[in-house]
């Protein structure tokens, strides 16, 4: 199998065992890899499964999952998927990250690994040159990401080993903890890191020197030589070389796409504080990238008045998080509050948006000092803000209601429409209201609310159009059928993206990208056939969700986000959900009243 490694490491952590397994080659030229293999693989359990599996049980299969792309010359191809039920939302979950985790997975032998059970102890698993080993981690449990990373590679003798592990948030179970690896990178949404906490299992450790096998390696060269030199000049490769995704945040401000005070707010000046900019002036120390990347969005900055001399990131969605979102405008701050998440395994967009829930409901008096144990949530009290990061991660007092995520907090206090979530996931730092092809994304996405199945904003300010496949920039603020289209069929594309896996800053165009898929795997893939490899993706995770409850009833947007706002970029109006909805459902051949996948559809993309 051109492009694939060809096998899957099965780790059962109730036995202890460890076995390889064929990769299927016909789900593999189905669904590609990344998220859209895992989603075939889980959508096998589901079937096979005699009773709901609880996602924090030990049925729940943890999948990690790379591409045909991962590890290869193509650049920005460093991505690696980690999906399962999520404990957050109660429906798939899925998650990807960058750095070198993804590639060394490969090199080590597998295309990916299938993790069910949960050990009787602390455990973390190693593979080198094809030999896989679980070893016990009492030692480590407790020990911060950071600390468990280098500890991990210590012992595996190599300073080339990559590690990906959890922090006290996913050890103690706290619904949004994340994946680190690579320092600083994670697997952060929809609970990922909670799942391996709850198999027992603190961290997985690669190294090895296979490679991946090519139809064309000249060909893929190729490819990729003419995709680096397609970057000069480009404006979104120089904002983000410049300032990394942080780069974004004066253009969002600008736009009304930065959510404030808790997405109720237009404008606020002193957002401009938050800027990528000034970050790149005051705090960076340098930029870094991950594996083949000639882009490097990364950041490496520090938090001296925190005692940080180097500390990874902040992106742009925790500037937004611990920034705008609670009326944070201390830079320094938000990257120390960043620094904490990584350093205990939590998704900075979750905790972020969960923290400013709670306070707007104090500020609101649904919440009181007796229910927060005397702690006092204000807009803008940074040393709160770190504060309750702990509290989270170690699920310490108030911290232990704030640990099951907004849609819990605010279902707890009898509040659910003040929750700004999505099937329970948490809203991202891009308002629906500045462009409203963002609706599709949010509804529509598999994970809950996710700016990564669709990023419209990209493709209404014309950077990330894709005009081959009918994906063309327009009215950011267009509520119509066909704005839903449009937005249906750059989820299909994103959801193939992460299948492949590529980075979604790396937008090399339909026939760049072909001249590389089809150098690696040697299927001959056409333009015609992206779409629908796409479609197949979304529509199956679609037909997961529904197993698990999903309704069309569910294909909606939080109440606060469908508020006017008086000031700021958003013009005072709300986008037409029904209206894009509408036209989503025809794009993906889905039925308009109940959302079901027609039978045609299924019959058409094979499922």
């Amino acid at each position: 199998m051109n492009g694939y490694l060809g096998k899957i490491l099965r780790v059962d952590l109730d036995a202890g065992t460890l076995c390889d397994e064929p990769l299927n080659e016909i789900y593999a030229r189905k669904f590609v890899g990344g998220s859209g293999l895992a989603a075939r693989m889980l959508y096998d359990v589901l079937s096979n499964a005699e009773v709901d599996i609880d996602p924090l049980g030990p049925d729940n299969p943890l999948i990690w999952m790379t591409g045909p792309l991962v590890g290869t010359a193509m650049p920005s191809a460093g991505r690696c998927s980690v999906c399962a039920l999520s404990p957050l939302t109660g429906i798939w979950g899925e998650s990807n990250t960058g750095g070198f985790i993804g590639p060394e997975l490969r090199f080590a032998g597998y295309d990916g690994l299938l993790i069910t059970g949960r050990a009787g102890r602390p455990t973390w698993l190693s593979i080198v040159e094809g030999r896989a080993r679980l070893h016990d981690a009492a030692d480590l449990w407790g020990c911060d990401a950071y600390e468990t990373q280098g500890r991990v590679r210590a012992r595996m003798a190599t300073s080339k080993a990559r590690v990906a592990c959890i922090g006290a948030a996913g050890e103690n179970q706290v619904k949004m903890a994340a994946v680190i690896n690579d320092r600083g990178r994670a697997a952060g949404r929809t609970g990922m890191g909670t799942v391996m906490g709850s198999k027992n299992l603190k961290a997985i450790g690669v190294h090895g020197s296979a490679r991946v096998p090519l139809a064309d390696p000249e060909g893929l060269e190729r490819a990729a030589r003419e995709i680096i030199a397609g970057l000069d000049g480009d404006l979104a490769t120089m904002s983000l070389q410049l300032a990394g995704t942080a780069s974004v945040v004066d253009m969002a401000l600008m736009f009304g796409s930065m959510p404030i005070r808790y997405y109720q707010q237009g404008e606020w000046e002193e957002a401009s504080n938050l800027s990528g900019v000034l970050m790149a002036e005051h705090f960076q120390n340098r930029r870094t990238a991950c594996y083949r990347c000639p882009i490097a969005c990364g950041r490496e900055t520090r938090a001296p008045s925190y005692g940080q001399a180097r500390v990874d990131g902040p992106e742009y969605e925790t500037l937004g998080a611990f920034g705008t979102l609670l009326l944070v405008d201390d830079l320094e701050a938000v990257i120390y509050a960043g620094h904490l998440c990584n350093v205990h395994g939590l998704d900075t967009i979750s905790t972020g948006c969960t923290i400013a829930l709670a306070c707007e409901m104090y500020e609101r008096e649904i919440l009181s000092a007796s229910d927060t144990e005397g702690i006092e949530l204000r807009y803008g009290d940074v040393h709160m803000v770190h504060r309750l990061i702990e509290m989270i991660a170690h699920r310490q007092g108030f911290g232990d209601v704030l640990a099951e995520g907004s849609a819990a907090l605010a279902d707890r206090f009898g509040v659910p429409e003040l929750a700004v979530t999505v099937n329970r996931l948490e809203v991202p730092m891009h308002d629906p209201r500045a462009f409203a092809g963002m609706v599709i994304p949010y509804a529509l996405s598999p994970r809950g609310a996710c700016h990564m199945q669709g990023d419209m904003y990209g493709v209404d300010i014309g950077l990330s159009p894709t005009v081959e496949l009918g994906i063309v920039p327009g009215d950011r603020l267009e509520t119509t059928e066909e704005k839903g289209r449009i937005a249906a069929r750059h989820q299909a594309w994103r959801s193939l993206y992460n299948a492949l896996i590529l980075c979604q800053f790396q937008n090399p165009g339909v026939e760049r990208l072909l001249a590389a898929l089809n150098a690696v795997t040697g299927w001959d893939v056409g333009a015609d056939d992206l779409l629908p490899l796409g479609k197949r993706i979304v529509t199956l995770k679609r037909l997961l969700n529904m197993r698990i409850g999903l309704t069309r009833a569910d294909d909606r947007l939080p109440e606060l986000l469908l508020r006017p706002l008086k000031d700021g970029g958003t013009e005072g109006r709300v986008p037409d959900v029904e209206a894009l909805l509408s036209g989503a459902y025809a794009e993906h051949g889905w039925h308009p009243e109940t959302g079901s996948p027609l039978p045609e559809t299924t019959s058409d993309l094979g499922l």
